[in-house]
């Protein structure tokens, strides 16, 4: 699709939030060799999306380059694949996850490896599927990576704490954690108690309530693994709750919950802080798009926004009560 163009929203320098989101034209890009070009059907915003334009991630050359089109997720068609593509054609429906650093898919179309992308069976919602990259697979590496949970219920029942499980991580975390037998206890606002409960969490803890800032089990169950996908949270609170072996994986770790890691192995704790950093596979992406055909797991939508509402998408997922997920549709 050379010489053609396309409309996308990006940012020129750090900062602005979504007053600093452009709508502009801008060339289609080219698949270049293993990547495919998708016309975006649907698009998921990612708290980590409008982190990268604050500059937190600076340090990591996130992003790349400026101008710099947000966004990671998204759900559509492929139009043109590049040289050795094997598994994609044009027409094909799919998924895919870009890198943070290139970002890319808030646009009409966008640009993603081979080996990132997988089939959408027609089972599977545009809008779904969009939902699943950064947070289902966040979600997925959190439990059966550092948490170990069997989610063909092989191993050991573990008891596991979800924070913020009404949020886009927390509610696949959720689903997730009881496919692999475990005892979950969740925290969210009482707004979103009985859907988390729906969701199949055991006990739900409304988070503003002496009980839940306490992360106190109401069953007493000390936790195998914390799923943390809240703020910072002090170590004292969490090492309290956690059984004698247990960890709390922070699925978005700062510089304090870094320190305490670090912390915990120089004094040989038994006890542990994980911080996770998202390594996306697309094997795991196509597991979890079989988890969505196969009625196991679902995408909470919070709002869907056009695409020339995007500015809106964007200002909403800032706000950080979203939940479940905010999805673009083009």
């Amino acid at each position: 699709m050379e010489g053609k163009f396309m409309h996308a929203l990006q940012y020129d320098s750090y900062g602005g939030g979504a007053a600093a989101l452009k709508h502009v034209e801008v060339p289609i890009p080219s698949p270049s060799k293993g990547e495919v070009l998708i016309k975006s059907e649907a698009i998921s915003i990612n708290p980590i999306d409008w982190k990268i334009q604050k500059g937190m991630l600076r340090l990591l050359r996130m992003p790349f380059k400026f101008p710099f089109i947000p966004c990671t997720d998204v759900a559509g068609d492929v139009v043109e694949v590049g040289h050795e593509v094997k598994n994609f054609k044009p027409g094909d429906k799919v998924v895919a996850i870009l890198g943070h650093t290139m970002g890319g898919s808030l646009a009409e179309y966008c640009v993603a490896e081979e080996n990132l992308t997988v089939l959408r069976p027609p089972q599977v919602s545009a809008m779904d599927a969009a939902g699943l990259p950064v947070a289902g697979l966040a979600a997925l590496m959190a439990l059966t990576q550092s948490a170990e949970v069997e989610l063909d219920q092989t191993g050991s029942r573990k008891n596991i704490l979800i924070t913020a499980a009404s949020g886009g991580v927390g509610h696949y975390a959720v689903q997730l954690a009881k496919l692999g037998n475990a005892h979950v206890t969740a925290t969210c606002g009482a707004r979103n108690l009985d859907l988390v409960k729906g969701l199949g969490a055991d006990e739900v803890l409304d988070y503003n309530t002496p009980e839940g800032a306490a992360l106190k089990s109401p069953s007493g169950k000390k936790y195998d693994a914390v799923i943390h996908c809240a703020p910072a949270f002090p170590w004292s609170v969490f090492e309290r709750n956690l059984s004698e072996t247990g960890k709390v994986v922070d699925i978005t770790p700062g510089v304090g919950s870094i320190w305490t890691s670090i912390m915990k192995k120089l004094t040989f704790s038994k006890k542990k802080l994980v911080p996770m950093y998202l390594v996306p596979k697309g094997e795991d992406l196509e597991n979890l798009v079989r988890m969505l055909k196969e009625g196991k797991l679902k995408t909470i939508i919070d709002s869907k926004y056009r695409f020339s509402e995007g500015k809106d998408a964007w200002a909403k997922s800032m706000d950080c009560h979203a939940t479940g997920k905010i999805i673009v549709e083009l």
